[in-house]
This record gives structure tokens, C-alpha cells and sequence, in this order.
């Protein structure tokens, strides 16, 4: 039986199968999403999404969609859909879905007069390829299906328009044609494994919309071109494999390579199949880069997210080559002591003050994990970031007299909160920022243990005696003794700012930590009592004035409440690393409960993953990106941490 099973009552509820999104991806940067049904309502949803260096790097979605239509006994049966204006679906296959399974692969299985049809699709491992197989469960005569393509050949941040510049020609190759609508695009080879006819009618398909694009405030509609379809004879037992690609293969090997990556694959069987799943799927190779991926569909490689969830992304599966490979990345790309925070080669943004100290983090990771090598490999980038944010760096990011660190950019958002509406930060945090100097202590820490090994004297006497002026000027400044928990931040303008907010909780969990056992234990019951859900921390407490329950609207009015109460599943990470930390054995119960409470959501919004927010109220909705890193990366790390030291709780 499939571990995610959704019945045809909710299958064909479209209310509730919109709501449901899958994505997959592979190591050429390449994805494809799109809902449970198959209709798109993103205008990041698409067949084959993939990068093209040709045209800066980005995403482009070359095939949107395919609509098949079987045509038996005398009758045709279209089980696509999608959606039109006026709240119009056309056409209503959905309706046809017999049975829906995530393992290994996704596998629609449709019921359409005397046929069942088989669809599954996955993508090539290493290539810009999707391919689709087939297969004639029952049919009592042989029967035709046809199948037309829809292309788009627009950025996955744009949308495209019936025009007179789209080439509407296509190309004869084996088996299928080739079709590219705009100079510097690549072709797109469609081709299937057995002959096909294909019939040249070129119409642009007016109106689609996406609703989910609708609800985020953004422009909905677009045009999509098809250059026609595709007819072929099947009869039962058939298996037909369809592969749109960046490049033509040879038709004959179509079969073989869809079962033998099949048979690669980890079986999506339980909660922890679907994490380490979804875990590979951030992994991106580029040329020489390893990045990982933020989030999906339409975040990129960020610095500070790569830090946060590379350990339960790749430790907690045991790869170390992997880590050193993104760790050698991130290192190629250092600026003054910074990682870059987004961006691409040449236009990278470096605003980002917590990447470089969670890479200390990241380092201890993976010298708890085997990794001998730690000072051999990263002395010299650990070594920059210390006298960088010693000396001073780029955004006013410097050391001052009392050890701690201080940044103040006007206008810019330099911490993990970072939403700016209209040029101003909405959760402004310039000064001495809470986490931001409990990773500075950390980093001062470790470095000072890897310098006593490696007898290093000059960074010995020049950071020996910091740890313990950072560790006095924390607790003066951030510790409030009536309240029992830390600030947020302090700045020379407004003082003292004791939202309470999750930050603080990094502080306690990190391996070198200021706080005494009780001052832990007495941040982590407020951040209990105040901030946790079954699907992460807040952001805010919901005492607070500013804050937002809910996460929706234009994106203004998201971007004002992302970190003014909306919950982050990642933070689990840090409360339940504190927890353990603090009440160990005991503890060890509700930590598991946390976690493994997440598992409802596999089959809330992204199927197989984890979302990257939820709202701050009941029912805690999920929100945002459908699959991210460090929501999945830190849950797969704390259960690693279950496994390793609390197996008999």
C-alpha cells in the first residue's frame, strides 16, 4: 500500500487537489512541478524547468504541459486540464484519475471508457530531460492516444503572450520534432520510443491562469503555444516512453533508461524515505559548483541557507564528499569575509552578516562527522571571516571595544530576517543583533580550539582572550534577569528591543554557548510557551502588537508579516538542539513529538517535503516555497541526533 494515498473523492475535489503540489528535480539544475491533477496553477509549474547558461544561468520553462486525449471505441477522452478564464476548467480530466501514488515516482493511473492508462514521469538524472512513460493497463481494442505539447520559453519569474517573433515551425527528427520559439533558446527534441505522426496545427492557446500567482497579488494570465500533436496507435500491454529534452537521443534507448533510473531511486515509503528524498533533491551540480538549492520553485543557492541546512542534507545521509564539495564552492565565492547571500556570477549580493558565522557552525558539523580535515582544508576561510568581522567589513560589520559584533546599514536587511517593503526593513535589526553575536562566540570558540591544535600562536594571542570579554559584554547587554530571556537586538538609537522572538534560542543551542543551564532553560519555556507549534517557531509572539497570524495576500502585505509571527519549521533545529541540550534524556520525548509531527504535512502542500512557513495561527497552514532546504535539512539533522544519543527514548 502507498505510504501517501489520496482517495479519488479528493482527487477529483479540485479544491483540494489544487492545494496539493509535487516537485522533482535533478543535478542539472532541472525541475518539474506542477499539482496533484496536473494543472498548473503556478507560473513556476512546468514539465521541463531548466537552466540556460545561454541566457544568464536562470530557469526557463520550455514545456509547460501535455494534454492527452485516448481516443476509443469511436470516443475521445481528454485527461488534461486547465484553467481559463472565468473560473473555467477545460478540459476536466481530473476527473478520469483512477488511483495517484508518490512511489517511487509519480504514478497517475487514469479510467477512460474500456482503457486504463498508466502515466509516469521522471527526470534524467544529470540532463535537461523529462520522460514520460505510458503504459496500456486494459484496453479491449487497439485504441490511439494522442498527445499535444504546450510550450512556454519564458523565465519562471515571467509569463509570455501570443506573439508574432515565436517561431511556429518545427523540425523533423527520430520519432518526433524539434521545436525552438526564440534565437538563443536551445531546441526542445520531442521524441518518443515507437513512431509517431505528428500533426502540424500551431495555435496559441489564450488566457491561462494560475491561481495560486492570483492569490500572491501578482499578474495571473498567460498564452501558451502548442505546435500541434502527436497520434499513435497503442493497444493493451503497450509501453510508450515520451522524452522532451535539450538534446536528441536515439529513440530505441528510451525504455532502458527510464527503468534503470527508476530502479536508483529510494522508495518514498515512509517519513524518512520522503525527508532524505527531498534532501537530494536541493543537491545542484553546475560546472565545478555544488550548490544547494534554497528552496523550491523559485528560490536559488543562498549562502546563509546553505550553511543552515547542509548538515542534515548531507552528514545526516553520510556524505561527506558532498559537504566538502559545497563547502569548496561557497569558498571560491568569498568577498571580504562574506558568502554571497543570492545572486549569480557577477551580480551576487554579499548582505548577508550570518552566512560567514554559520560556516563555522557548518565546520563543526563536519569535524563531529568525521571530517579529520576541517583546518587543512578551510583554516584560511575561517581565518579571513575572523579578522573581517574583527577589523571591520562591508556594511559597517565590525567588532567594537566590548568583543561583540555591531552592523548598521541604513535600508538594508542584513540578518535571516530580512523582508524590506519599499526600501525599508519591516523587522529592522541593526546593532548588536542577539544571534549574530552568539555565532560570533561560537566561531571565536572553535577557531581557538583548531588553533590550539594546530599550535597556532599568532591567532592564540591575537583572539585568546576574546571569549571571555564577548561572554561578559553579552550577558550585560542582551540578559534580562526579570524577565528570564535574552533581547533581540541593541542598537545606539533605540537601546534595548525584547520582542521575544526565536533568535535567542540559537544562542542555547549552539555547541559554545554563553547562557548557564538555568538561563537556557529559562529562554527555551518562554520560546515554548510563546512561539512553538506543531509546525515550527514563530516568529513573534503572538502577544506582540506587530504580530501577523496569517501569511497571505499581495506581496507586501506577506513580505510585513514573514517574520512578524509566521512559523519557520527550520527552527525546530535550534529549540530542539536546546532542548536536549538542557533536559537530555528527558527531554527527548517532546523533541520526537516535534519532529515527527511534521510528517501530517507530507501530504499538505508539498507532496513528499516540507514547506518553508506556515501561518502563525491555527491551523498553522502551509505557506511559501512547497520544498525547503533547511526545513528539511534541519529536521533530518535532529533526527539523526534522536538516532545517534535518544534511540531507547
Amino acid at each position: 500500500m502507498s505510504y501517501i494515498k489520496f482517495e479519488k473523492s479528493q482527487i477529483v475535489n479540485l479544491e483540494y487537489s489544487l492545494a496539493r503540489e509535487i516537485i522533482r528535480t535533478n543535478r542539472a539544475g532541472s525541475y518539474a512541478s506542477t499539482t496533484l491533477v496536473e494543472c498548473n496553477t503556478r507560473k513556476y509549474h512546468g514539465l521541463l524547468v531548466c537552466p540556460i547558461d545561454e541566457l544568464g544561468g536562470g530557469r526557463y520553462v520550455l514545456l509547460s504541459s501535455l494534454d492527452v486525449t485516448v481516443i476509443n471505441d469511436d470516443r475521445s477522452f481528454n485527461i488534461g486540464i486547465g484553467k481559463y478564464k472565468g473560473d473555467y476548467f477545460s478540459p476536466k480530466g481530473h476527473k478520469y484519475i483512477e488511483d495517484f501514488s508518490t512511489e517511487v515516482i509519480p504514478i497517475r493511473v487514469y479510467r477512460v471508457g474500456n482503457v486504463l492508462l498508466q502515466m509516469e514521469r521522471i527526470l534524467a538524472h544529470y540532463e535537461e530531460q523529462i520522460l514520460v512513460r505510458y503504459t496500456i493497463l486494459e484496453a479491449s481494442e487497439t485504441m490511439k492516444l494522442q498527445i499535444r505539447p504546450f510550450l512556454a520559453f519564458r523565465g519562471i519569474h515571467d509569463l509570455t503572450h501570443a506573439n508574432l517573433a515565436a517561431n511556429t515551425k518545427v523540425e523533423f527528427i527520430r520519432n518526433g520534432v524539434k521545436s525552438k520559439l526564440y534565437d538563443k533558446f536551445p531546441w526542445l527534441h520531442m521524441q518518443f520510443s515507437t513512431k509517431a505522426e505528428f500533426v502540424h496545427v500551431p495555435d496559441w492557446y489564450l488566457g491561462v491562469e494560475y491561481i495560486e500567482e492570483q492569490k500572491r497579488g501578482y499578474d495571473f494570465s498567460e498564452d501558451l503555444f502548442t505546435p500541434g500533436f502527436f497520434e499513435l496507435e497503442a493497444k493493451r500491454g503497450d509501453v510508450i516512453i515520451f522524452s522532451a529534452s535539450t538534446h536528441e537521443e536515439n529513440p530505441r534507448g528510451f525504455k532502458g533508461k527510464f527503468s534503470k533510473m527508476v530502479s536508483g531511486k529510494i522508495p518514498r515509503n515512509c517519513y524518512i524515505n520522503c525527508l532524505r528524498n527531498a534532501a537530494q533533491q536541493f543537491v545542484e551540480k553546475r560546472g565545478d559548483d555544488t550548490l544547494i538549492i534554497a528552496g523550491y520553485p523559485w528560490f536559488g543557492s543562498w549562502g546563509r541557507d546553505t550553511f543552515i541546512s547542509l548538515p542534515g542534507i548531507a552528514l545526516a545521509r553520510h556524505k561527506l564528499d558532498l559537504y566538502r564539495a559545497v563547502f569548496n564552492t561557497q569558498v571560491n565565492k568569498m568577498k571580504d569575509g562574506l558568502f554571497p547571500n543570492m545572486g549569480t556570477a557577477g551580480y551576487y549580493a554579499f548582505n548577508s552578516i550570518d552566512a560567514p558565522l554559520w560556516f563555522f557552525w557548518a565546520l563543526q558539523q563536519y569535524t563531529l562527522n568525521g571530517g579529520t580535515d576541517c583546518c587543512e582544508r578551510y583554516e584560511n576561510a575561517a581565518k579571513s571571516i575572523l579578522y573581517a568581522f574583527k577589523n571591520g567589513t562591508a556594511y559597517n560589520i565590525h567588532m567594537r571595544d566590548n568583543g561583540l559584533i555591531y552592523a548598521d546599514a541604513p535600508g538594508k536587511a542584513l540578518t535571516w530576517m530580512d523582508a524590506v517593503v519599499y526600501g525599508v526593513p519591516v523587522t529592522p535589526r541593526n546593532g548588536y543583533a542577539v544571534e549574530i553575536n552568539a555565532l560570533w562566540y561560537n566561531a571565536v570558540c572553535f577557531a581557538l580550539d583548531m588553533a590550539k591544535v594546530e599550535k597556532d600562536k599568532q591567532l592564540l594571542k591575537e583572539f585568546g582572550h576574546l571569549p571571555e570579554l564577548i561572554k561578559e559584554s553579552f550577558l550585560d547587554l542582551f540578559w534580562d534577569e526579570k524577565s528570564g530571556y535574552l533581547a533581540d537586538y541593541v542598537n545606539d538609537n533605540e537601546g534595548k528591543n525584547f520582542f521575544v522572538r526565536p533568535n535567542m534560542v540559537i544562542a542555547v543551542s549552539l555547541p559554545y554557548s554563553m547562557l548557564s543551564k538555568e538561563q537556557m532553560k529559562s529562554v527555551l519555556d518562554i520560546a515554548d510557551k510563546e512561539l512553538v507549534t506543531p509546525r515550527g517557531l514563530r516568529t513573534l509572539s503572538p502577544a506582540n502588537q506587530f504580530y501577523k497570524g496569517t501569511y497571505c495576500g499581495n506581496q507586501e502585505e506577506r513580505d510585513r508579516a514573514y517574520h512578524q509571527g509566521t512559523v519557520w519549521p527550520w527552527l525546530y533545529g535550534p529549540f530542539c538542539e536546546g532542548w536536549l541540550k538542557v533536559y537530555g534524556k528527558q527531554g527527548a520525548q517532546k523533541v520526537k513529538k516535534l519532529i515527527y509531527g511534521l510528517e501530517e504535512v507530507m501530504s499538505e502542500h508539498g507532496i513528499t517535503t516540507l514547506s518553508e512557513i506556515h501561518d502563525g495561527d491555527p491551523p498553522h497552514a502551509p505557506r511559501g516555497a512547497i520544498s525547503q532546504a533547511w526545513s528539511v535539512g534541519e529536521v533530518l539533522r535532529i533526527i539523526d541526533l534522536l538516532e545517534r544519543n535518544y534511540s531507547d527514548v
